[in-house]
């Protein structure tokens, strides 16, 4: 019979599959895994205490101490299940008495076996509680050994119970209780909104920058490494640096615009919720610490955005710029029909980057004001639900939504954005 063999593209593209393989298994471990485990606690009701495997308790207490032989020890055992949520199964208490101790308790559940007492308690439902006497009769080598004390002798208490977060009971509970909650519907809007003009103020301050440095002048290089200092420097350095500036008290920019007649009195930007401002004879509400936030994170990844545009502006041949001059066009005519036309692919990728970076950014608002003043976003309600509340399965159910709308944004950049800017 003859053997087919395999050709050589064949056996080059199981060699790469062989190659590759390491690379999908660090990928599912790193990427894959998370996200699955992240599905599966959302549907339980998991919270910070099911994290530790419930265990029975039991506290030791002598009532009764033997004084000569033949006299009774009495062992007060006050049992409980440690946990309020989950049963316990096949509890047993094993104590290795001192020598001369002998069980005369009735408790069919308790036996001896030369020094070793073992009771077997068998189930216990959640919140169980038991109060339990064993009597012990001393004989003269107890005493003779100095009486020592029961509650001192080894002591080991088992038993099993189900865990939480690996049986197959679900619920939908946790996405019940987070989507029928007026805070949930609050904090998407304001994720939306943080999101949304954090990206377009990042974007045109980008835009600005990169217009500014795309002709030749002295110190061109220094201005464009000072304008990366947002950047690359610590999050946590910069945030601590404008929390400064801003303080109602001490900051900077209170001390400066009460000294120029700006402000009539101090203005706490990253704790009032609002401001009241008038324009053209309209009053409305200005979410101040929300555009304080929005403005930090503007200027923190606008970098960003200027490295992209930059180099797309210096891909934009001369030749247009000369021709729309020829043709009479001012600098203003030449941004909009020259400019922005060579732009439009990289801006909409940007967009799309900066949204979806910025929908998941949780250290921001949570150094600047904790999520408070009317900032909360999605990520800082997840931080909330898990560790504040102790509630992981609605912290997971959160994470979860904010994950459909990362994907579905997605779906949209690798569907509009143009394959030359991927």
């Amino acid at each position: 019979m003859a053997v087919r063999r395999m050709t050589l593209a064949a056996r080059e593209a199981r060699l790469a599959y062989w190659l590759l393989a390491p690379t999908f298994a660090v990928i599912v471990l790193i990427v894959l895994f998370p996200v699955i485990l992240n599905v599966w606690i959302s549907f339980k009701p998991v919270t910070l205490a099911d994290l530790r495997a419930p265990v029975p308790v039991a506290n030791e207490r002598v009532m009764q101490q033997a004084e000569a032989a033949g006299d009774e020890l009495v062992l007060r055992l006050t049992m409980r299940n440690g946990s309020q949520r989950v049963g316990l199964f096949g509890v047993t208490w094993t104590k290795t008495l001192p020598v001369g101790l002998t069980l005369t308790s009735v408790d069919d559940r308790c036996s001896q076996s030369n020094a070793v007492v073992t009771c077997a308690f068998g189930d216990w439902e959640a919140g169980y509680r038991e109060t339990l006497d064993l009597v012990f009769v001393a004989d003269a080598a107890y005493l003779a050994a100095g009486a020592p004390d029961v509650r001192a002798a080894a002591t080991d208490m088992r038993a099993r119970a189900e865990n939480i977060l690996t049986n197959f009971v679900f619920t939908l509970d946790n996405y019940r209780r987070i989507l029928s909650g007026s805070d949930f519907w609050t904090t998407l809007r304001i994720t939306l909104a943080y999101t949304f003009f954090s990206a377009v103020g990042s974007i045109l301050l980008g835009l600005f920058a990169a217009q500014l440095l795309n002709s030749k002048f002295r110190g061109q290089g220094f201005l464009r490494g000072l304008f990366l200092f947002p950047y690359v420097a610590p999050v946590i350095a910069v945030a601590f640096v404008w929390a400064f500036f801003l303080d109602p008290f001490s900051g900077t920019v209170n001390a400066l615009g009460q000294r120029w007649d700006l402000m009539a009195g101090p203005i706490n930007f990253l704790g009032q919720r609002s401001i009241e401002m008038g324009f053209f004879g309209l009053t409305f509400q200005f979410p101040l610490a929300l555009a304080t936030v929005v403005a930090f994170s503007s200027w923190n990844y606008f970098p960003f955005a200027f490295l992209f545009i930059l180099a797309r502006l210096q891909a934009v041949p001369a030749d247009m710029y000369e021709a729309a001059d020829v043709d009479g066009a001012g600098p203003f005519q030449q941004f909009w029909f020259v400019t922005l036309p060579n732009l439009a692919g990289i801006l909409a990728v940007l967009f799309l980057l900066r949204f979806m970076f910025l929908i998941n950014k949780f250290e921001d608002i949570f150094l600047l004001t904790g999520g408070a003043a009317g900032t909360r976003n999605l990520p800082v309600l997840i931080y909330d639900e898990a560790f504040a509340r102790a509630d992981i399965g609605a912290g997971s159910a959160v994470a979860m939504v904010l994950f459909l709308v990362l994907l579905l944004f997605m779906a949209i950049y690798f569907r509009y954005a143009p394959e030359s800017e991927r």
